[in-house]
């Protein structure tokens, strides 16, 4: 596979293309960022433990029949992805109060909540990433209803999966984001699935183990990051 010029850079990833069209290119930079981009540090090894936490995580979820771009790894912080036409939406759900969801309605931080909330936030760095609901999905074309229903039920059944596995290492999934795209008319999860992207705190303390070590100035960050792979079995 050859590796051509860069599509795009994200705020920790690039985007390659490669001599294949069906196939794309994942570079893990080790960026770290916050607050929109405000806040910018380069954190050592952090790209290639989410490199290879993704990999984990995304092979886990196809075992159990997510569908996800997910193809190979091809080095430390670089994988092999499909070509997807992503969908400029993310989806979230909550399975403990935290993050924005206590600063917008005042609740406890930690708070259960049953059933899991569902949220939808428009991917619009400029905009800050706004909070939109399925109406607005609709009305302006992001998604259609049949592709929005896939993805609510495809974020559900990796909520299902993922708190089970959490669970195995003694952690709670508080809350997560994930993408999606179409790959020749399917909807697939596409991007990543690491500690940047979710809350997992530690189920006894309830330490933060995931990417509020670094809004927070906890510390520790990348430490805590491969703590966590490890108490699922992955090792650095």
């Amino acid at each position: 596979m050859e590796k051509r010029e860069q599509l795009y850079a994200g705020k920790a990833k690039s985007i390659f293309k490669t001599d294949d069209p069906d196939h794309l290119i994942m570079l893990f930079r080790n960026d770290t960022s916050a607050f929109d981009g405000k806040r910018i540090e380069q954190l050592d090894r952090k790209g290639m433990v989410n490199n290879k936490f993704n990999a984990f995580i995304m092979g886990k979820l196809q075992a159990a029949g997510i569908p996800t771009h997910f193809v190979k790894l091809l080095s430390d912080t670089e994988v092999l992805v499909k070509t997807m036409e992503m969908i400029p939406v993310e989806c979230v759900v909550r399975n403990l109060a935290a993050g924005s969801l206590v600063r917008r309605l005042g609740v406890q931080e930690g708070l259960e909540l049953n059933p899991p909330t569902f949220e939808l936030f428009l991917k619009n760095d400029a905009l800050g990433d706004p909070m939109v609901n399925e109406s607005h999905v609709q009305s302006f074309g992001w998604a259609t209803p049949e592709q929005l229903a896939r993805m609510k039920e495809l974020t559900f059944k990796i909520n299902d999966i993922l708190k089970a596995l959490f669970a195995e290492g003694n952690m709670l999934l508080v809350d997560f984001k994930v993408e999606f795209g179409l790959h020749k008319g399917e909807v697939i999860l596409g991007d990543e699935f690491s500690p940047d992207g979710c809350r997992l705190w530690d189920k006894d303390t309830r330490e933060k183990l995931d990417k509020d070590r670094f809004r927070q100035n906890l510390g520790n960050v990348v430490e805590s990051y491969e703590m966590v792979g490890q108490r699922l079995g992955l090792t650095f």
